[in-house]
């Protein structure tokens, strides 16, 4: 299967440096119209800002950029239905902020599911898959993972095109 750029829902998994977000760009950049980053990161140390830094110097003046940590659901409902298309980078920050303030993990992931059901846009996402390597050793960072699993594979579920990136390299999943 080939790597389309004309899915509703795409969902783009894999480890740090693997290539998604770039992927992801590359594909809303496809779409015509203005073209939405919701950004997921808070810049709490100098490392951080210059992720955010090197990730915003690769869009052109066509993006759009919303920081919502928490909020993402609320921002794509509120999102007008002439976007061209949205990129949500990433979920696995965003979980970690909802589990850091303390949320129901499973009704965000309910709030975001609908919010992708009602879009009338294209939206990529921007998911880290981090169970492929041991078991953490500590029960924050093992409760972390089973849910990121569980929100890649609620995601994937509802994406109409799935892309596992590796090396640079993609493999679609669906």
């Amino acid at each position: 299967m080939a790597v389309r750029d004309d899915a509703r829902i795409t969902l783009l998994l894999g480890g740090a440096r693997s290539g998604k977000s770039r992927l992801a760009e590359q594909l809303a950049e496809k779409r015509s119209g203005r073209l939405v980053y919701i950004a997921t990161a808070e810049a709490w140390d100098d490392e951080m800002k210059a992720r955010i830094a090197e990730h915003k110097a690769r869009r052109d003046d066509r993006w759009h950029s919303i920081e919502a940590p928490i909020a993402v659901a609320e921002v794509l409902r509120a999102l007008p239905s002439d976007t061209g298309a949205v990129l949500i980078d990433c979920l696995t920050l965003w979980l970690s902020n909802l589990m850091h303030a303390g949320r129901d993990i499973a009704a965000e992931t309910a709030g975001l599911l609908t919010a992708l059901n009602n879009v009338a846009f294209p939206v990529l996402l921007v998911s880290n898959e981090v169970g492929l390597s041991i078991v953490p050793e500590n029960k924050l960072a093992r409760d972390f993972r089973d849910a990121q699993g569980r929100l890649n594979q609620a995601v994937a579920a509802a994406a109409d095109h799935a892309i596992f990136m590796a090396a640079g390299l993609p493999l679609v999943l669906k």
